[in-house]
């Protein structure tokens, strides 16, 4: 019997291609669950031994603190994958986070990676109680806090995400990791620990955390939105509640983004048109992350600039003898900067 491989070894471009040709139906869905691990190896191996059967496409994160997953699966697999998802004691009724938006092509590939966290958050965990978490609440109770002026409501992203949707009211952090997030707000509203925090993410996990570290730093009212921003757009519809989300809620896979409301609250990186619609470089030595319409897209060929427009024209051997030494927007800054240096987009 053949061993079955545990990565893949099929060309990227060639994997993405498939799935921009596939009319296979399928659906995208993210998931978490703090658990202790004993042996996160063993366990990364035996998902994707076990999940890659089912045509499971995907970021999946094992830690010893447990999992958090960003998959598609093709539909008519779903309630299968599903109860073999379930064969995993600890996965038993794990909320599944079905995307608002889906044409299938949010991944390309199957990636399973041992980290040391599930989300880099920066917190030394045996410093406070992890388990004491913020209350959690759906969306009408969401709505009926947030209608309070005096609660205080924080978007927990980080501002290329904030950029493109959020809360009514909330307060949105300039800031360009979870990491460096939390100790900023906390610091910011320090002298308010006993109103009410409402805190949400793009499905919860961010949350988890924050609200019990929040909570060890004196805060005494701390809430935050069960199942995300995703599952707040489904309540919302489903019930027909005031929808308070304005624009794209930002996704990490190959959409970028996935709409919730109409309303387009940001601009085009390029020339400030309205625009909400997140792109990558098409100049692999740059690949910086940026909002392009689509005039400017026609313009600059998919690039953040004329210089990698010109450059993506190069011949290969050319690009790559001047990788050596050219410096691109995306090489500099990534895509935590690039709002300090919308000028340089057009150079």
């Amino acid at each position: 019997m053949k061993k079955k491989r545990l990565y893949n070894r099929v060309n990227r471009d060639e994997l993405r291609q498939r799935i921009a040709e596939s009319k296979e139906e399928r659906t995208t869905l993210s998931f978490y669950k703090y658990y202790h691990l004993l042996n996160p190896n063993l366990f990364r191996d035996y998902l994707y031994y076990e999940w890659s059967d089912y045509g499971v496409l995907g970021r999946i994160y094992v830690a010893n603190e447990g999992i958090n997953g960003q998959i598609s699966v093709p539909s008519q697999q779903f309630e299968a994958f599903k109860k073999k998802m379930e064969e995993v004691l600890f996965l038993n009724g794990i909320r599944l986070n079905i995307a608002i938006e889906d044409d299938g092509k949010s991944f390309f590939k199957l990636a399973i990676k041992v980290r040391k966290k599930i989300v880099a958050d920066g917190l030394e965990d045996d410093t406070f109680d992890v388990t004491n978490k913020g209350v959690h609440i759906n969306a009408k109770e969401f709505n009926e806090l947030t209608d309070d002026p005096e609660t205080i409501l924080i978007d927990m992203r980080n501002h290329y995400e904030t950029e493109v949707g959020y809360f009514e009211g909330a307060i949105l952090p300039d800031a360009v990791t979870f990491r460096e997030l939390l100790p900023d707000v906390i610091q910011e509203y320090s002298d308010q620990k006993d109103k009410k925090v409402v805190m949400y993410c793009t499905g919860g996990i961010r949350c988890e955390k924050a609200s019990a570290y929040f909570k060890h730093k004196g805060f005494e009212n701390v809430f935050q939105l069960d199942g995300g921003i995703i599952e707040y757009a489904r309540q919302a519809e489903k019930q027909g509640l005031n929808n308070k989300f304005k624009g794209k809620n930002f996704v990490f896979d190959e959409r970028l983004g996935e709409r919730i409301s109409n309303e387009i609250v940001s601009n085009c990186h390029q020339c400030g048109e309205p625009s909400d619609t997140h792109v990558n470089c098409a100049n692999d030595a740059c690949h910086l992350l940026f909002i392009q319409c689509e005039k400017c897209k026609s313009k600059f060929e998919n690039c953040c600039s004329a210089k990698c427009r010109d450059f993506t024209q190069l011949p290969e051997e050319e690009q790559k003898e001047k990788r050596k030494t050219e410096e691109f927007t995306g090489t500099k800054f990534g895509k935590g900067r690039y709002k300090a240096h919308k000028g340089g987009l057009l150079g």
